[in-house]
């Protein structure tokens, strides 16, 4: 038996375009819009286009375009395993192989969305993509199917699409459309059109979160077992999903996900929840995965079963990282209980050590913030946060300096690997094990941006938590805690 003979579909017309058929797409975007058309509220379906030429379409022509979303976790405190058969998508095409088709989706009237991921090196300008034949860049490939679609309809300001970008760089539909803008310059497109383009098409900032690992590759047999039937794109992510859309024309109507009770945020502001995310998601992680590794564990769900790792990563979090972020409290209280959660999801052992990369970067982009609001807000430093500065240091303390990274041991003998860039890596290969050693990193603005020595007793603080680290991580886990 196949998802074929599960499933019931029903012709609707084309309302989306999706660049990218990735994983993440499909276990999001497509999933909330196969909610949405069973809500009764929508009535469309979505046309994937491959926008480069690696990878096979053949499984999808195979399945006729449908597949199974299992989402797997944690959520309100039970388990969750539950299946979907995605019937949302209608067409799978390759730009390049089916240009004409691709290109006819410009003439569609019900056409209304652009949706795209297609990876952070996606959205750049390159000032020698061509407008002839298919560009090489997604932006160059955009603006040439707007171009497509401004000509199909005379200009009709009513036939303009609101264009969603899920790629995980700052303002990406601010950053997307301001290369779209720079090539009908560089190709000398009409000036009517640039006007079109301009007001008549919104380019929207999102924020993304789900984890979605995809394919189960190694237990795909298992997983088609329990569904009862075979799917060679089974999808598999995690129950916890927000998408936050930042427009500066209120779009809620046409896309009325959040109606449904889909975790989705229509805003004039997304940062704020970008804030959010990078604080209490990312910081919870990077203050607290160095300290857990050298006290002995190794992936995220076992710290927070450990009594003493557990207790550090909730109490880190509510009493030094959420009383910072610029939303209401009790708001980000529920989205750090919804982290805890995700830290506790059974079915993804997320390993310390692959999280421990560029360590140094993410601490001053994750931490070093809400470290600094606690200071300003309380006039006295955050201990858990001054103790995770600590770790870091701790973590990476070793001479060992080689090719492939600075190698380091854990108390139990264990050795691993440090990567990062190559002036933090020097840095402390040649100055680990100086006296003043832990006070040269706390001053380091090169790393920080600023000098941290300025805080207080910031670096005494350090000084003292390091050797004591050094020494028992263990137990100076257990007492910073008291």
């Amino acid at each position: 038996m196949n998802n074929k003979e599960k499933a019931v579909k029903t012709l609707k017309p084309i309302k989306v375009m999706q660049f990218g058929e990735g994983n993440f797409l499909r276990a999001f975007v497509d999933y909330m819009l196969d909610i949405l058309n069973e809500k009764g509220n929508f009535d469309g379906s979505i046309a994937i286009v491959k926008p480069i030429s690696f990878g096979s379409l053949d499984m999808f022509k195979e399945q006729d375009n449908l597949y199974t979303v299992l989402l797997r976790g944690k959520e309100n405190g039970k388990i969750v395993n539950d299946s979907r058969i995605i019937t949302s998508v209608s067409k799978v095409l390759d730009c390049a192989e089916d240009y004409e088709e691709y290109m006819a989706l410009a003439h569609l009237d019900t056409l209304r969305f652009v949706v795209s991921n297609t990876t952070e090196a996606g959205i750049v300008l390159d000032k020698n993509d061509t407008f002839e034949g298919l560009p090489a860049t997604y932006p160059g490939k955009l603006t040439k199917f707007l171009y497509e679609r401004y000509i199909a309809f005379g200009g009709a300001e009513d036939k303009g699409l609101i264009i969603l970008p899920v790629e995980l760089i700052e303002e990406n539909g601010k950053k997307l459309k301001e290369c779209v803008m720079a090539l009908c310059d560089i190709w000398n497109l009409p000036e009517e059109f640039k006007s079109w383009v301009n007001n008549c098409n919104i380019f929207c900032s999102t924020l993304v979160d789900r984890i979605v690992t995809g394919y189960p590759r190694g237990y795909a047999d298992k997983v088609c077992a329990e569904l009862g039937y075979e799917d060679k794109l089974v999808d598999i992510g995690e129950p916890f999903a927000l998408w936050v859309i930042e427009s500066d024309k209120d779009i809620s109507g046409e896309l009325p996900l959040d109606k449904i009770g889909l975790p989705v945020v229509f805003t004039d502001n997304h940062k704020p929840y970008k804030e959010r995310k990078v604080r209490v998601l990312n910081g919870a992680h990077t203050a607290s995965v160095l300290a857990g590794y050298l006290y002995g564990i190794d992936i995220v769900r076992d710290c927070m079963s450990d009594a003493v790792m557990g207790k550090f990563i909730r109490n880190v979090v509510m009493d030094e990282i959420v009383p910072q972020v610029n939303l209401p409290l009790e708001e980000v209280k529920e989205f750090a209980n919804s982290v805890f959660e995700r830290f506790e999801n059974p079915f993804i052992d997320h390993a310390l050590h692959s999280i421990s990369l560029n360590s140094v970067s993410k601490w001053r982009a994750r931490v070093l913030p809400s470290f600094k609001d606690y200071y300003k807000n309380r006039g006295s430093l955050p201990k858990l946060i001054t103790f995770s500065f600590a770790a870091l240091l701790a973590f990476y303390s070793s001479n060992d300096l080689r090719e492939d990274g600075l190698y380091a041991k854990r108390a139990n003998g264990d050795e691993y690997v440090i990567h990062d860039d190559k002036a933090v890596l020097e840095f402390f290969a040649q100055n680990v094990g100086k006296a003043d050693f832990a006070e040269m990193a706390c001053k380091n603005a090169d790393f920080w941006g600023e000098d941290l020595s300025l805080y207080g007793n910031f670096s005494e603080e350090v000084t003292y938590w390091y050797e004591r680290i050094l020494n028992d991580a263990k137990a100076a886990v257990k007492e910073v805690l008291k």
